[in-house]
């Protein structure tokens, strides 16, 4: 979490992260409390803009959504807000339908890929995007001044009323199939499709079937409990087994709040965003639709991505880790493609976050169109050997504090010699240190990662 330092001279965590509020529900910060007095806050910024406004509110499936829903309704009315509630919908479909709605705000209620217990919420403005952080700065300051908080408060018939928008699903079906070129049909494919027990559970199948595919699910009976669990973008392996059983020709992995998606080729094995990026940004350079023939990443990306993209003309620049910052670059550069190893990708000509159901239709539209398999495909780069190792941390001190960990890090970067590379980083959503180390020797990079874990877990390590 982000830090703000006070006159008296001592800091206190800041509520939002890299992705909203965070953590173990009914734990600080997550607790209902909190959602009450976020509620609040949110409504009270966003009503400077319009007196009576309008806040959509939707969440993933976890038993802890019910929490905070309620808690953010109580914190909108109370502040004069009309809070509209969609129950559970992915994390694009609610950007898309705060759009629709025209609504003035759009919150999430979602931990994304973490475990059931978890919890989190984040913020889109009335144009579908993630709030600026001057825009999450204002509201926490205000959470944190009582006497500013409780002068929000109406009362009467300035009390707001919320609603239900009961057609949002189906809304969001028909965006998605909006996407997908109208001259292409997906009749004759059978695809595997793992929701996670998550936010994409009914969607996800129903847009696919639309479209004319033959559909297997998986994951798609959430109890409250099994978001995520041995299934969806984490565990894309366990796809590629009912691929190959199945004998389907794609899989899609998705994550809880579906703003993600792993690839499964017909031979069950896992195409990561890296390749999906790679692959539709050659396609969209081919048909001139590329803006400035760029293509924006994260720090995570593989070096095997660069020069798959170098080889074709087309620059990768890069951004720090999270789909924020990636559509922040692309905001402010004019660009329309981008996103992350992990899958997320965002397409600025149809949406403005990242769409795990979106990003699988524009591979299945390239596929269709060219008659090809995902595995010849996703051939268009080579990954290079990549490391990760990721483990819980006490604490999220600065590198530099920790006794001869940045001296290893500059080390093993000269043993690398230019053939490799070296990422050391916190989680922003978790309390996770993150070691990647890229090479072109799998066990030298292995070696190099355990080494630099091992001696930050000597440090900090839970």
């Amino acid at each position: 979490m982000r830090k703000r330092s006070h006159s008296n001279s001592y800091e206190i965590p800041r509520l939002f992260g890299t992705d909203g509020v965070r953590g173990v529900a009914n734990e600080p910060p997550m607790t209902v409390e909190m959602a009450v007095n976020l509620g609040r806050a949110v409504a009270a910024y966003f009503r400077k803009q319009h007196k009576r406004c309008h806040i959509l509110i939707g969440k993933d499936t976890r038993r802890s959504g019910y929490l905070f829903e309620h808690a953010l309704v109580a914190g909108v009315c109370s502040a004069g807000a009309e809070p509209l509630l969609v129950g559970p919908l992915p994390t694009p479909g609610i950007a898309f339908m705060t759009i629709g709605m025209r609504a003035d705000a759009g919150v999430v209620i979602s931990a994304s890929h973490n475990p059931f217990e978890d919890n989190g919420i984040k913020i889109f403005g009335g144009d579908g995007y993630k709030l600026p952080d001057d825009a999450e700065n204002e509201i926490e300051d205000l959470i944190s001044d009582p006497a500013r908080l409780d002068a929000t408060l109406v009362r009467g018939a300035e009390i707001g009323r919320a609603r239900r928008i009961d057609d949002a699903p189906g809304r969001y079906i028909v965006s998605l199939k909006n996407c997908f070129p109208r001259d292409l049909t997906l009749e004759g494919v059978r695809i595997a499709v793992d929701c996670a027990n998550g936010a994409a559970y009914k969607v996800a199948p129903a847009v696919l079937r639309e479209l004319g595919a033959d559909v297997v699910t998986v994951g798609d009976e959430p109890d409250g409990t099994n978001i995520n669990a041995g299934c969806g973008a984490l565990h894309p392996e366990d796809l590629g087994q009912v691929v190959v059983r199945e004998r389907c020709d794609f899989g899609i992995a998705l994550d809880g709040d579906a703003d993600r998606c792993i690839l499964v080729d017909e031979r069950g094995q896992v195409v990561d965003g890296d390749h999906a990026l790679a692959l539709c940004a050659d396609r969209m350079r081919l048909s001139g639709t590329l803006s400035r023939k760029t293509l924006v990443v994260t720090v995570m990306s593989n070096f095997g991505l660069e020069l798959a993209m170098r080889a074709r003309g087309i620059t990768v620049l890069r951004t720090p880790v999270g789909d924020r910052y990636v559509v922040e670059e692309m905001r402010r550069g004019g660009y329309n493609l981008g996103g992350e190893q992990s899958g997320h990708i965002i397409f600025l000509d149809h949406t403005t976050t990242g769409d795990g159901l979106l990003s699988a239709l524009q591979v299945l539209a390239i596929a269709v169109r060219e008659q090809r398999s995902l595995s010849e495909l996703a051939a268009i780069m080579e990954s290079a050997p990549q490391v990760r190792v990721d483990f819980k941390v006490r604490d999220k001190p600065s590198f530099a504090s920790l006794t001869g960990v940045e001296e290893l890090i500059a080390e093993t970067e000269r043993e690398l010699d230019g053939r490799g590379r070296v990422l050391v980083r916190y989680s922003g959503t978790e309390p996770k240190c993150r070691v990647m180390v890229e090479g072109d020797d799998a066990v030298i990079i292995r070696a190099c990662a355990d080494r630099i874990a091992d001696a930050i877990k000597q440090h900090i390590g839970s």
